[in-house]
């Protein structure tokens, strides 16, 4: 099969775990195959934690899972450098923290302090830890999957504007439709049964055929050479503009925008909006493979007024504006 078959496979495997998320699952393949990292932000139980591990589940990965928490330490993130005790004395040897795996999900990364938030930051960016003076790389396939909780505020740490300016996309995950959700509980009462029945869940278990770590890299290749137009580059990189000269564009944008994306976000466009187009099966990108993911990659970028917050206008409604007040190439 070919890449983008044995991608679209891994969609409909990971499909069977997860209903009515499809565009979940086309965001985490995004992340995936854009080499970056995803912030999962929705209520409890819209299956933010299933999605990761469905994904981990039918990809040859080693996976890890943080759960964060107010006293968590930033040594239980990355490691730390311990000492052994042997005949010929004493050595401090390095032992690598949950970090060092090719699927990282930091659940709900708000809950801990800022310094391990910040552990994150050079894994995330430099794709390497740096712990009492030594360098440690990652693996070539390296994501970190976080997920928060909207409405929560007691007990919770705000990300710093630098760190969720590391994500690649800012996924939101909103309630499934009402025959979705009667297939969820079908679903999860069919899993229920398989586990209490110990030999159906082994069968089960040896059906599951993990798609290579090759095949990504393979996909990324191809995604590597596809055509983006010098159009479509100014296109996406207008979007971004118009975010810092709200004024230019439109007056209510000036009123609603206080700062403006960075340039992670035109990299992000063009890195995303190549993904949707192979995907999609084209070797070029176009306009609606930019506007499909612009607002994902522009929502946790933006810094909205008082007076836009105060008016209750949305990031994703000012992602819709700059949008429309955009001219299409």
């Amino acid at each position: 099969m070919t890449p983008r078959e044995q991608i679209e496979r891994l969609a409909a495997q990971m499909g069977e775990s997860i209903i009515g998320q499809r565009d979940v699952i086309d965001r985490l393949l995004i992340g995936l195959l854009a080499n970056g990292n995803l912030l999962l932000e929705g209520l409890p139980g819209l299956a933010k934690t299933r999605a990761v591990k469905a994904l981990a589940k039918n990809l040859e990965c080693d996976y890890a899972r943080i759960q964060f928490t107010p006293d968590l330490l930033p040594a239980d993130v990355t490691g730390t450098e311990m000492y052994f005790q042997s005949e010929g004395g004493g050595h401090f040897k390095f032992q690598p923290g949950p970090i060092f795996a090719n699927l990282v999900l930091a659940d709900e990364i708000n809950r801990a302090p800022a310094k391990v938030q910040a552990a994150l930051l050079e894994a995330m960016e430099e794709r390497q830890v740096t712990v009492a003076g030594t360098t440690h790389k990652m693996a070539p396939l390296f994501m970190v999957l976080a997920t928060q909780n909207p409405v929560e505020q007691e007990g919770t740490y705000p990300l710093p504007e630098a760190q969720m300016d590391r994500f690649l996309m800012h996924v939101r995950i909103d309630y499934p439709p009402l025959e979705d959700e009667v297939q969820v509980i079908r679903l999860v009462r069919a899993e229920e049964q398989a586990a209490l029945a110990e030999a159906q869940a082994e069968k089960t278990a040896n059906l599951v055929d993990p798609m290579s770590q090759e095949v990504v890299f393979a996909a990324r290749r191809e995604i590597a050479t596809l055509h983006c137009a010098e159009a479509m580059e100014t296109y996406m990189a207008t979007i971004v503009q118009a975010t810092r000269t709200p004024a230019d564009f439109d007056g209510d944008l000036a009123k609603w925008i206080d700062i403006g994306a960075s340039p992670r976000a035109s990299l992000a466009l063009d890195r995303c909006a190549r993904v949707h187009a192979w995907l999609a099966g084209r070797d070029y990108v176009d306009p609606e493979d930019v506007r499909a993911i612009a607002p994902d990659v522009l929502r946790h970028r933006l810094t909205l007024s008082y007076e836009a917050q105060g008016n209750g206008v949305s990031a994703d409604q000012v992602s819709a504006r700059v949008l429309s007040v955009v001219a299409l190439p």
